[in-house]
């Protein structure tokens, strides 16, 4: 089982075990799948392993993110070359150099990228993510409104990424169509029986990657998601916002814990902060 390519703050992957009951499979008569906040990426995993799609479409409104599924698409070689690259100088090194070496990377994309191509740029910024805090994408302003994430643990053994990793993506992204911009250009032209699965912004988020959402948005959204056969809607509701929207889906909600960003300080450290999310969905077998 693959897995996504970096970790995300928000990301579905430990979501999944809850998620199950409700995800289609292969019985159900889904060939068409449509994730336009897309992130890492858990729940197309999923799809793509379980379902018979012949179509997917993903979308992300951040396009350093977006990069790099195109270029694991279209520049394979490149990209995975540019990453083991990268490696290569790293394993070998103490935390202390390692540590110097992410910064001077992380500088060197923020302020001179423009002399690398687009595969090189996103293989450099994938390295980072691999290598920085617990998921986190931070944008600074001494890294030029570029990602300016602070170093991670930097314990790796003997690689940063998993190859096989990239692999599965890069074929399974052949028969998917890649966007950047907003969900309702992404959603534009699906076929009618399509699965959208859509994981917005956190309701009064601790991290938006530099892009608000507001619940008037949030609004249109589940009044789209209400019109469709085969949808799901992620979001945290600790208020039950969402279970008192005017729509006719279904919903359940999770105790959670976040571990990303959102962990309160203890006298013996930091603990997970928990939470409350919603799963809105309506599937047509």
């Amino acid at each position: 089982m693959t897995k996504p390519l970096f970790m995300w703050a928000g990301g579905k992957n430990k979501m999944l075990k809850h998620y199950a009951p409700y995800l289609p499979n292969a019985i159900f008569n889904v060939d068409s799948y449509c994730e336009p906040f897309f992130g890492g990426g858990a729940v197309y995993i999923h799809v793509m392993n379980n379902c018979n799609i012949t179509h997917a479409r993903i979308n992300d409104i951040n396009p350093d993110i977006v990069s790099i599924y195109e270029s694991i698409k279209n520049n394979y070689d490149e990209f995975i070359s540019r990453v083991d690259e990268l490696e290569a100088k790293y394993i070998p090194l103490v935390k202390e150099d390692r540590k110097k070496l992410y910064f001077d990377i992380r500088h060197e994309h923020a302020w001179d990228y423009e002399k690398w191509s687009k595969p090189t740029e996103a293989a450099t910024l994938y390295f980072l993510m691999k290598t920085g805090f617990n998921g986190i994408f931070q944008i600074n302003k001494n890294t030029n409104g570029r990602y300016g994430t602070p170093s991670g643990l930097l314990n790796q053994k003997d690689v940063v990424y998993d190859r096989s990793v990239v692999k599965w993506w890069h074929s399974a992204l052949q028969i998917t169509d890649i966007r950047c911009g907003d969900w309702k250009d992404a959603v534009e032209g699906c076929p009618k029986d399509t699965f959208f699965f859509f994981d917005p912004p956190y309701r009064e988020s601790f991290a938006d990657y530099g892009k608000g959402f507001s619940d008037e948005q949030l609004i249109e959204l589940i009044e789209f998601s209400d019109k469709q056969s085969n949808v799901m809607l992620a979001n945290r509701d600790d208020s039950d916002w969402f279970s008192k929207q005017n729509h006719s889906m279904d919903y359940k909600h999770f105790d959670v814990y976040y571990t990303a960003g959102r962990r309160k300080k203890t006298d013996d450290g930091h603990e997970a902060k928990k939470a409350r999310e919603i799963l809105l969905y309506k599937m047509q077998k």
